[in-house]
C-alpha cells in the first residue's frame, strides 16, 4: 500500500512539473511575441519622444504601449480618451503614438515640476494628470497604496461608483496585493507597476535582439 501511495505521489509530482513547464512556456512564448510586436514601433516612438523631450524614456513609453495594446490594433497607446475625451476617436496607429507620447510627456513634465517620481507620471497616464497634485500633497512618490486611495476615493465616485464596487482583475500584481480586484470606474491602481514590468520585458528583448 505504501509503495502504491509513493508511486502515486511521484507521478503527481511529475505531472505538476510538466504542467508548470507547459504553462511557463506558453507565457514565455506569448510574452516574446507581444514584446516583438511592441518593439517594432521603437523607431517611431523614439523619434516622437526625442521631439517631446522624453527620448530617454522610450522604453517606458513602449512599456505603456505593451500594457495598453500589446502592439495590436489601431489605438496602440489607448490615447483616444486623453486626446479627445472619449474612446474610439483615434483613426491611425501614428495618431495613437503621437497622442500617447504627448500625454506621457505632459505627465512627466508636470510630475517633475511637482517634485514627484517617474512612477507618478506613469500612473498619471492611466489616472489623468490631476493625480500628480494628489501625489504631491501626499509625499511626492507613487505607491500602490496611494494609487488605491485615489482610485477608491476620487476617481470611482467621480464616475458614479459611490459604493466602492469592485470587479475581478487577475494580474500578478493585483493577486498578490488584494486577491485580484479593481474599483469600478477607478482606473488601474497597479498601472505603474505593470508598465515597469513590461518595460523590463522590452529592454530584455532589445538586449537579446541586438546580440
Amino acid at each position: 500500500m505504501l509503495k502504491i501511495i509513493g508511486k502515486f505521489f511521484k507521478i503527481l509530482g511529475v505531472l505538476i512539473i510538466l504542467a508548470t513547464l507547459t504553462v511557463g512556456s506558453f507565457f514565455a512564448v506569448r510574452t516574446y511575441k507581444n514584446t516583438k510586436s511592441v518593439n517594432s514601433y521603437r523607431s517611431d516612438v523614439q523619434k516622437l519622444a526625442d521631439q517631446a523631450g522624453v527620448g530617454d524614456f522610450t522604453d517606458t513609453i513602449l512599456g505603456i504601449m505593451y500594457t495598453e495594446s500589446k502592439g495590436k490594433g489601431t489605438d496602440l497607446m489607448q490615447s483616444s480618451e486623453s486626446a479627445y475625451g472619449s474612446r474610439g476617436k483615434i483613426d491611425t496607429q501614428q495618431e495613437s503614438i503621437e497622442s500617447g507620447v504627448k500625454h506621457f510627456a505632459e505627465s512627466y513634465q508636470q510630475a517633475q515640476a511637482a517634485g514627484c517620481d517617474l512612477n507618478t507620471a506613469i500612473q498619471a497616464y492611466n489616472f489623468g494628470t490631476r493625480y500628480i497634485q494628489y501625489v504631491q500633497k501626499n509625499g511626492g512618490k507613487n505607491t500602490v497604496e496611494l494609487a488605491e486611495e485615489y482610485s477608491r476615493d476620487v476617481l470611482s465616485p467621480g464616475y458614479g461608483n459611490d459604493q466602492q464596487a469592485t470587479y475581478r482583475y487577475m494580474q500578478l500584481q493585483s493577486v498578490l496585493y488584494n486577491g485580484g480586484y479593481l474599483y469600478q470606474n477607478g482606473g488601474n491602481m497597479f498601472y505603474a507597476e505593470i508598465v515597469q514590468m513590461n518595460r523590463r520585458f522590452i529592454m530584455l528583448y532589445q538586449r537579446f535582439s541586438n546580440g
